[in-house]
């Protein structure tokens, strides 16, 4: 038996979140064409015969702008400590950036195996992809480099394999059936805030949060209320749309996702309430579970 803790690193966007839900084939993660989705530390574990493996999906290293910026970045860069792998994931199409230089100089004296993961290799050709790997490969020591697409799952299985030559522990953390650690609640409100990505427009997204309320499960039917956290009165009114059409929209989407996961028909209510500032207040930080006395 092999085991051990895998971080996922890198900047927004790059699909760590879609890498994660395709090698537990179960969505676990939410994903957004849009930067910053992750705001929470999703752990994903894989079993295999003779394996299981914690993934541990960060949200992305970022410029922060306000009081969650800092604490996401804290929150990101603490998971590269206590591993055995670190998967450094990179937008193969995009080249090296500022923002990838900043994190692989961060990695600098870590005991971990760091794996660069090319990302999104369907979108380049072969010689795009040497170009690409010849200007990381000497950034840093690299234990492998390893080109993938998450989301046309290629290359998935070399991946896991390179990572099991890293594992150092020799027993079993979670049950075998044990996919993620985060709650019901948790993943419940996720997916509603993975609709409100979807359906609005880009400045949208970033002054949202989503709490499950309410859980309450009877026998053929589970009775859910998500509130939705807005800073301003004026999303609030974008996030309801016309008459309440939006809201509809993202009701009627989420819950799709909520009676996947728990297999049973779902009653979803959506509240939208306003805290202004909300990200800048660390009371309201505390209540919506982004809490850390260290992390201002």
């Amino acid at each position: 038996m092999k085991s051990g803790f895998v971080s996922l690193i890198g900047r927004p966007n790059v699909g760590k979140s879609t890498l994660l839900n395709t090698i537990i084939n179960e969505k676990i993660a939410i994903t957004s064409n849009k930067p910053q989705t992750t705001r929470n530390i999703i752990q994903g574990i894989y079993n295999e015969e003779g394996y299981q493996i914690v993934f541990v999906d960060t949200p992305g290293i970022h410029k922060p702008l306000n009081k969650l910026g800092k604490f996401l970045n804290k929150e990101a860069q603490s998971l590269t400590k206590d591993v055995d792998v670190i998967l450094l994931l990179v937008d193969a199409k995009e080249g090296i950036g500022a923002g990838d230089k900043k994190i692989i100089s961060s990695l600098e004296g870590t005991n971990a195996k760091v794996v660069l993961v090319l990302n999104k290799i369907d979108k380049i050709n072969n010689v795009e992809l040497l170009k690409v790997i010849n200007s990381y490969k000497d950034l840093y020591n690299f234990a492998d480099i390893v080109p993938i697409s998450a989301l046309q799952k290629n290359n998935i299985k070399t991946l896991l394999d390179v990572i099991k030559k890293y594992l150092t522990d020799n027993m079993r953390y979670f049950d075998e059936r044990t996919i993620t650690t985060n709650t019901i609640n948790f993943l419940v409100s996720e997916f509603v805030r993975e609709k409100i990505f979807r359906l609005t427009e880009e400045e949208i997204p970033h002054s949202i949060t989503c709490i499950t309320s309410k859980y309450e499960e009877k026998k053929n039917i589970v009775n859910i209320t998500v509130d939705i956290i807005v800073d301003r009165d004026s999303i609030k009114k974008i996030v309801i749309g016309k008459q309440g059409s939006l809201l509809k929209s993202v009701g009627t989407e989420a819950r799709k996702d909520i009676e996947n996961l728990i297999g049973k028909q779902v009653y979803l209510e959506l509240y939208v309430k306003t805290i202004r500032n909300w990200r800048d207040k660390e009371r309201y930080l505390n209540e919506l579970g982004f809490n850390d006395k260290d992390f201002i």
